[in-house]
């Protein structure tokens, strides 16, 4: 687990990586609008992510399956949860629940973030589910600081979206990130047994992600082998930030203050 622990240039490489990555972030808000494919959306990412200097992390991802992922960014719609892969054929529409998930090597760092945009007017309870899932990620980051449980972070969460009438995503967790794009430890948004003989340190860089469905927590995979869906077709939203731990609390490196 030591290595999970970064030296202070990685550090300040990741603190770099994030705030451009939440930078290109910030622009999607113009594209998320009804007329647009989410190929559109993902060329622009990779467009946005190779100008800073960066490389497109997503791009090429699992190679070695066979299988890479063929987008610098999943763009995800509705009941898809995560990893959608962009498509000229998929348009936007007044409604839509828009989701995209980004990574991002800057000098030689892996910065990690999603999120969830309306497409112009969503109904009342889109808007609900989207802000629950945002407000379930602050809850959870608040909880972060070195000495702090695995299980301060999960309850924080899953208690939140419950609350609200919603599910956790139980097979997607989030991770360790920084040298690579996935690293240890796994980071469910859920309790489970055994999670209170893990801590967080001081060094520590962590993409936390959770994923929440407005119907029951179960997913699938649909024939293209990348996106997950909710398997009872209802609407999901994902939000994710990458961030440090402190003494202090958690910084995070994928908002821009």
């Amino acid at each position: 687990m030591n290595d999970s622990i970064k030296r202070d240039d990685e550090l300040e490489s990741l603190r770099e990586s994030g705030l451009r990555l939440a930078g290109i972030m910030s622009e999607i808000p113009s594209l998320a609008v009804p007329g647009v494919s989410t190929k559109t959306i993902g060329d622009r990412i990779e467009e946005m992510i190779r100008k800073e200097g960066g490389v497109p992390i997503f791009k090429g991802y699992g190679a070695e399956s066979g299988r890479p992922f063929p987008a610098a960014a999943c763009v995800s719609l509705n009941d898809e949860v995560v990893h959608g892969i962009p498509s000229s054929g998929r348009i936007l529409r007044e409604g839509d629940l828009l989701k995209i998930d980004m990574g991002m090597r800057f000098h030689g760092m892996v910065s990690d973030m999603a999120r969830t945009f309306p497409v112009g007017a969503v109904s009342a309870d889109a808007k609900k589910l989207l802000e629950t899932t945002k407000e379930s990620l602050d809850r959870g980051i608040s909880k972060i600081r070195s000495g702090a449980r695995l299980s301060d972070f999960a309850h924080a969460v899953q208690s939140h979206v419950e609350g609200r009438g919603y599910s956790v995503v139980r097979d997607l967790v989030g991770h360790g990130v920084g040298r690579e794009l996935h690293e240890d430890p796994q980071i469910p948004n859920y309790f489970l047994k055994g999670m209170d003989n893990f801590s967080f340190r001081k060094g520590m860089s962590v993409a936390l992600e959770p994923m929440v469905n407005a119907g029951h927590f179960a997913i699938r995979v649909a024939p293209d082998g990348w996106t997950y869906l909710t398997k009872d077709g209802s609407l999901s939203a994902h939000f994710e930030d990458t961030v440090i731990v402190t003494e202090r609390g958690a910084e995070i490196v994928t908002r821009i203050q």
